[in-house]
């Protein structure tokens, strides 16, 4: 190997125009020159009759102008003023008047996104080219449950994880036209489906999946809004209460993040004990819970003892009037899970000009 790279730079370096270039700096550290960078450079300095020092300063110097160049072309115009870090204040006719139960998180954390989602209706576009992306992934996943599910097939039946199997392989023929990440996706399924197959079955100990993607809506008392949601499954219990959950592909939200930021659980099953899904009433929700089918699968229960539904309800009335009042604006980035986390509306919000610690600037718009 170091023959065959020793011939192949032997090979570009005698190029009509070659650029010889390397970092100085890698993070923090300082680099150290490739031993064919010194060798180079003691050649050169070494041939004083053959015009080498003379050939390395020129190369230098050479290589200085070109980098002056970079650096001017990427250095901000002293005249050029930094946008400010935006926090719109529309109309209050303008502002939404429905949400879903997972945008909530995002109303808190990133109201900008929601100002130009639901306001200057900017939905992000799909790429040229369809990918095999988290978000197909997730759906395929979610649907190959709720096919497993539907099927009523005993999680301890002899066959379960062949069938199971059998399903995902089926399901992604057609969703994931791509035959190498279809064989990664359902080497992930095999991973988690034994983990999958024994938790089902204490599931079903509690109660009976019976309903699937099931969509429900609800007003609110003292405030013209709707809030929406389809919850992945819920299941009635023999008692005539009910269990939600949520698949999740990646990560599932920790208790803290659940009081804080992510209320998707807990206003479904505010939303369920208020009737808010037809064919259902006005049901007790008994458990609450997040099924994470990531690298390490795991249950995250909703805690509806810290946060029940009552309270959550009236705590997402008062977060709803707050939007209602014309001073209050959607600041971009507000709460961000990671600062290294992007947004889909970063570069509408010129973030890069202005980062986290910069103050908001609202501004009032007719």
């Amino acid at each position: 190997r170091i023959g065959l790279s020793a011939h192949d730079y032997q090979q570009a370096v005698a190029g009509a125009e070659v650029w010889i270039s390397r970092a100085i700096r890698s993070d923090e550290s300082e680099t150290v020159p490739s031993r064919w960078v010194n060798r180079l450079v003691n050649l050169l300095a070494g041939l004083p009759d053959n015009g080498g020092p003379a050939a390395l300063a020129r190369m230098r110097a050479d290589g200085r102008a070109w980098i002056a160049m970079a650096q001017a072309a990427g250095a901000p115009d002293a005249a050029v003023v930094p946008a400010p870090r935006p926090s719109p204040r529309p109309p209050l006719a303008a502002r939404p008047r429905e949400l879903s139960v997972t945008q909530v998180q995002t109303l808190i954390r990133d109201p900008y996104a929601i100002y130009a989602r639901k306001i200057l209706r900017l939905a992000p576009l799909d790429p040229l080219t369809p990918s095999a992306d988290a978000l197909l992934r997730g759906n395929a996943i979610h649907k190959i449950l709720e096919t497993f599910m539907k099927q009523q097939i005993a999680p301890v039946a002899p066959d379960a994880r062949a069938l199971l199997m059998q399903i995902s392989a089926d399901h992604l023929a057609i969703a994931c036209p791509w035959p190498t990440m279809q064989r990664m996706w359902l080497a992930r399924i095999d991973r988690f489906a034994e983990w999958f197959l024994h938790t089902e079955a204490a599931r079903q100990g509690l109660a009976s999946p019976a309903h699937f993607e099931k969509k429900g809506n609800i007003g609110l008392d003292s405030v013209d809004f709707q809030l929406v949601c389809k919850a992945d499954r819920i299941d009635n219990a023999a008692d005539g209460s009910v269990r939600v959950y949520d698949y999740k592909t990646g990560e599932a939200p920790t208790e803290k993040v659940q009081l804080l930021f992510d209320k998707q659980l807990l206003l479904t099953a505010a939303m369920v004990e208020r009737g808010a899904f037809d064919g259902l009433g006005k049901t007790a929700v008994t458990g609450a819970t997040f099924i994470a089918l990531g690298s390490s699968p795991k249950e995250v229960a909703a805690p509806l003892d810290k946060a029940p539904p009552d309270t959550v309800w009236d705590n997402f009335h008062t977060l709803i009037r707050e939007w209602g009042q014309v001073d209050r604006g959607y600041s971009a980035r507000l709460a961000m899970a990671m600062m290294s986390r992007p947004s889909d509306y970063d570069h509408l919000s010129r973030y890069g000009e202005w980062d986290e610690t910069t103050p908001v600037t609202p501004v009032l718009l007719t």
